[in-house]
């Protein structure tokens, strides 16, 4: 058996750019965690869908995650990572498109690409990696803040409520829906193995730890392992929540996966139709 350590090595070396290491993220960070769902599901899947996927990634300590991957990535725009994403599926159906955003970059500016790519039912996976805040820039507050949290913008509590990514999606259109934190690093790997291979639109919410800023200003927790421990604590699966009153689940991050829809013609396969129809086919 190949113990841990040369195993985590054996991954970086088959895929990722190991010559531009270290990475740029802050010790403790939980993107790290990210990419190594990332890797670890593709290492499952197989070579085979590893060499067909392609990144995009927006703006934001997130945008940099697929940079370091060996595969082509695409760094663009703040919240245009889902509209560059878009064109890029229709064109190439055939390949793995995976977007990489932070909370902000998806639900903040780019709220309105991500309303409408689940709309479509385009058959991109998104990775949503939520820390509750905007990191990259300074700690202001995000769509994901909860209500009453300090920011460096809300310095005397945020009284804007966050949004609940999984019940906007789901009444948007997107056909699979998970959400999971860096703590439940082997069930995110599972839902993104399905929502890799899902035929439709796929999102997975990650919460991960932030220690620099939402670990010191929301929590009040700097060090990432009590982060950690405090998304095992505050976390309730979709099976559990639903024997529990509303009231008890209130500041809880519900986790599990939420929605698997097989009812929903992708959009690529629709535009295939139309171009058959329009060249009297």
């Amino acid at each position: 058996m190949i113990p841990e350590s040369e195993f985590e090595n054996i991954l970086a070396k088959k895929y990722m750019r190991t010559e531009i290491m270290p990475h740029a993220f802050c010790p403790g960070c939980g993107l790290g965690i990210i990419e190594r769902i990332i890797l670890m599901a593709f290492e499952e899947l197989g070579w085979d869908e590893w060499e067909k996927t392609v990144f995009v990634s927006g703006i934001g300590c997130s945008g940099w995650v697929p940079l370091y991957f060996r595969r082509d990535a695409a760094h663009t725009l703040h919240g245009r990572a889902l509209a560059f994403a878009t064109a890029l599926k229709a064109s190439r159906p055939e390949l793995n498109v995976i977007v990489i955003m932070g909370d902000g970059d998806s639900m903040g500016i780019g709220g309105n690409h991500l309303i409408h790519a689940a709309r479509r039912n385009i058959g991109i996976t998104a990775i949503i990696a939520t820390n509750m805040l905007y990191s990259l820039t300074g700690g202001q507050m995000a769509p994901t803040t909860p209500e009453g949290a300090r920011t460096q913008t809300t310095p005397y509590g945020s009284i804007e409520p966050n949004f609940d990514l999984m019940e906007l999606l789901k009444a948007a259109g997107a056909t699979y829906l998970a959400r999971w934190t860096t703590y439940h690093f082997m069930q995110a790997k599972n839902s993104l193995k399905k929502a890799i291979k899902h035929k439709g639109f796929a999102a997975i919410e990650i919460l991960f730890q932030c220690p620099t800023y939402a670990g010191r200003y929301i929590l009040n927790k700097p060090d990432p392992r009590d982060m950690l421990q405090w998304f095992k604590e505050n976390s309730v699966p979709l099976t559990v929540a639903k024997k529990k009153d509303p009231e008890e689940l209130k500041g809880k991050i519900l986790v599990g996966e939420f929605l698997h829809r097989t009812d929903r013609v992708e959009y690529t396969e629709k535009l295939k139709e139309l171009e058959k129809r329009a060249k009297g086919g």
